[in-house]
């Protein structure tokens, strides 16, 4: 096929990655891409933002899938205007994306779908944040309400940090204050065309910048699958899996569907397993980063094949997919400064050696090519992904890799996977 991917992260060169492992021979264009993804698909130089130079590149290039990896384009209503000119794509209309671009409809949608999930206040002043904090009482939970590249979270008991964080993004919008669900937390994603579902395997990611779960939220500084510890909780990850299918992701898609909003792309569910059940913590409407960096490279099944059918409407003629027994681990080298004020344009060394270790690969979050060689361009830089036998095997490969890589500043995390690893 000739695929276009829309996206310049590490999310969108893991989906690559898997694309160019089929035994097919696609033709693969990026736009914007990075210096990584460059290495695996064409560039093109085409705003992913602008639903009708996407479109017109599509359709001036033939081109027979759009994948849409982050979730601005979606948002800004990409992948309508690319249906409307009959080409497939894989992600949610404008409409549907609200999903994940508003915290409000999502929560809605759950209510009217049956889906558990913590309470929450919609607040859009001071006063009804502070009303809502004595409502339902501290640890406190502000989201901003619209997009925030995973960064508009806040989880304190400090009610002034709270209110801070309330007052940062009041300006700009409502912001949604919410019971806190104390748990372990599971991100699962859903291929939907719509009317149908498939589930794929779950991951476990790591928000926080610091070890230990401390610092400020980030856009996710690591992550790891399968979830062994499933087991012991619902009998299996299979069982886990039916449920979560069974009670989150089938619902909410018939939702959408009834009003008149079909979902078609890639649901995914971030869930917290509470004393009282499984809940929702929230939705998003495209692949997670990180964990589409260690979902990915256990899929046994062409991606092409199931993305292409879900956007085609046929995703009941796919068989469920297959993950190998094989388990991954991501870390993600970030800048000195991240997430508060990232210091790019540092150059990046010892690439070549860490993917020389066994089992390593990268996945590029933000690189490019100057003059002077590869540089970061953002704050999370690149991904190092281990796939191994053994989760102690995994980590070790890819902390061995990140050793070999130079970046003045650099910082990540040394206990990603740590439990896991241990039998925790």
């Amino acid at each position: 096929m000739k695929i276009l991917v829309l996206g310049s992260g590490a999310r969108e060169h893991a989906i690559i990655l898997a694309l160019r492992s089929e035994e097919a021979e696609h033709e693969i264009f990026a736009a914007p891409g990075n210096a990584g993804i460059g290495q695996h698909a064409q560039l093109v130089a085409l705003d992913a933002n602008d639903p009708v130079a996407v479109t017109n590149f599509a359709n001036e290039n033939s081109i027979d899938l759009v994948i849409v990896g982050p979730e601005a384009p979606l948002v800004a209503g990409v992948a309508d205007e690319v249906r409307e000119r009959g080409i497939p794509v894989f992600g949610p209309s404008r409409m549907a994306a609200q999903l994940e671009g508003s915290k409000a409809f999502a929560k809605r949608i759950m209510d009217a779908a049956g889906v558990p999930t913590g309470r929450a206040v919609r607040a859009t002043t001071r006063a009804e944040v502070e009303a809502a904090f004595d409502d339902l009482g501290a640890p406190h939970v502000v989201k901003a309400d619209g997009l925030a590249a995973g960064k508009g979270v806040i989880v304190t008991s400090d009610r002034e940090a709270a209110l801070a964080h309330a007052d940062a993004y009041l300006p700009s919008g409502a912001v949604l204050v919410e019971e806190f669900l104390a748990g372990p937390e599971v991100s699962l994603f859903f291929l939907s065309d719509g009317d149908h579902v498939l589930p794929l395997s779950p991951a476990q990611d790591y928000k926080r910048l610091l070890d230990g779960d401390e610092g400020p939220n980030t856009g996710g500084m690591g992550a790891y699958s399968p979830l062994p510890w499933l087991d012991g909780r619902f009998g299996s990850e299979a069982e886990f899996v039916d449920l979560v299918t069974r009670e989150v992701a089938e619902p909410v898609i018939r939702q959408l569907d009834a009003e008149g909003t079909p979902f078609i792309g890639l649901l995914y569910a971030g869930l917290i397993l509470t004393d009282a059940g499984v809940k929702v913590i929230e939705f998003n409407a495209r692949f997670g980063d990180p964990e589409t960096q260690v979902v990915l490279p256990r899929l046994v099944d062409p991606l092409s094949e199931l993305l292409l059918a879900a956007a085609s409407g046929h995703l009941e003629d796919q068989p469920r997919p297959a993950f190998a027994d094989d388990v991954a681990v991501t870390v993600v080298l970030a800048s000195e400064g991240y997430p508060e004020a990232p210091l790019t344009g540092r150059s990046l060394t010892g690439l070549r050696a860490a993917e020389a270790v066994d089992g390593v690969h990268l996945a590029h979050a933000a690189t490019a090519e100057t003059d002077c060689g590869l540089v970061a361009t953002g704050g999370r830089v690149l991904n190092v992904v281990g796939v191994a036998t053994t989760f102690a095997q995994a980590r070790e490969r890819v902390y061995r890799a990140l050793g070999e890589i130079g970046l003045e500043g650099g910082q990540h995390r040394t206990d990603i996977a740590a439990r896991v690893a241990e039998g925790l």
